[in-house]
């Protein structure tokens, strides 16, 4: 069982470390291990993604990272993970509602155009102009032929938003039953 000495008795994480070993369980301590090794990763991880955000401010690029995916496989909280750190002022969280009556009589494309990055902001789209090709078709929203005029249209939508400088980031999270 650990004290309050234990705690407090230690120089450097590694001596606690080996007093853990002895005083937990074996599993318990590998659980613990590993959860120090995720977090020190997370921590260079994050501090990548504000020297990214830095560049991308300094640079006056646009950068638009997509989290697709089903429901409940993440998507949120790695959004949430990504951009905790950052400066808010050059980052944007963008998850559209269902379009509006008058959204649904203009082109597809035309509510995402909206949202994309000014120069030097970044724009996380939790979810994007994929749901036209994964989602919508699935629940009825969209029809076969809005569905095969978006598949001719997205390559040509996304190529001018590369000539024009955007970048586009793409993330798919999927998550099986098991896990």
């Amino acid at each position: 069982m650990l004290t309050q000495k234990d705690f407090f008795h230690h120089k450097t994480s590694e001596a606690f470390l080996e007093t853990l070993k002895t005083k937990v369980d074996p599993s318990m301590y590998e659980e613990i291990v590993q959860t120090i090794h995720y977090e020190k990763e997370l921590q260079l991880l994050q501090a990548e993604l504000v020297d990214f955000q830095q560049w991308v401010a300094k640079t006056k690029r646009r950068v638009c990272i997509l989290f697709e995916g089903r429901d409940a496989s993440g998507k949120g909280g790695a959004i949430r993970r990504f951009s905790e750190h950052l400066n808010p002022r050059l980052m944007r969280v963008v998850a559209l509602t269902k379009p509006t009556d008058i959204e649904k009589g203009q082109w597809y494309f035309r509510r995402y155009i909206r949202e994309l990055p000014e120069p030097g902001e970044i724009v996380f789209f939790d979810r994007s102009w994929y749901n036209r090709a994964v989602v919508e078709p699935v629940m009825g929203f969209c029809t076969k032929t809005q569905y095969e005029q978006f598949m001719v249209q997205v390559p040509e939508f996304e190529h001018m938003l590369y000539e024009d400088g955007v970048d586009i980031i793409k993330f798919w999270f999927s998550i099986s039953k098991e896990e």
